[in-house]
């Protein structure tokens, strides 16, 4: 009994004659094509695929220390930032005492400090600057205060006293 025979492969019949004229070729010649078929693949290889990885090894490490430098001067220059902490927000039990102690922070006197109904203050100011009291109230206005009402009168020597009705912004 004998076996089938398989059918040929397709790829075999086409280099057939490659491998025909490779056969024909002396055991030096095969030899030297296949070193050169192995130089080849070894360059392309080394071109296509090595070159390539350390270059972008070199690239990714300059990248890491470009980072970490950079990592460095934030770290060192970090105190000079400014805190970027939220402000504090008022509520009307606690406007009388931020009304006060903002004022004194800004230099000024209060000559009165009245609460009033529905959670508003009203405020008499001592005659002083206007560059004074422009900073205080931006501040009050930063901190969700509102100027309800506002009296001002000139006083002498560029001066001005100010009755003011604060309120906490909606």
């Amino acid at each position: 009994m004998s076996l089938p025979r398989l059918p040929a492969w397709p790829w075999r019949e086409r280099l057939s004659p490659v491998l025909q004229r490779y056969r024909r070729l002396t055991r030096r010649e095969q030899l030297m094509l296949v070193a050169l078929a192995v130089f080849v693949l070894v360059t392309v290889l080394y071109l296509a695929v090595w070159l390539p990885a350390l270059r972008y090894r070199d690239e990714g490490r300059a990248y890491f220390q470009q980072q970490r430098e950079l990592q460095a001067y934030l770290h060192a220059r970090a105190p000079e930032v400014p805190s970027a902490r939220p402000p504090e927000q008022v509520t009307p039990e606690r406007l009388q005492g931020v009304v006060a102690s903002s004022a004194a922070q800004h230099e000024l006197e209060l000559e009165q400090l009245n609460a009033e109904a529905g959670g508003g203050v009203q405020v008499s100011l001592r005659p002083t600057e206007a560059a004074r009291l422009l900073p205080w109230l931006e501040r009050l206005q930063a901190l969700g205060v509102a100027v309800e009402e506002a009296g001002l009168e000139r006083q002498a020597d560029n001066r001005v006293s100010a009755r003011l009705i604060l309120r906490v912004a909606p």
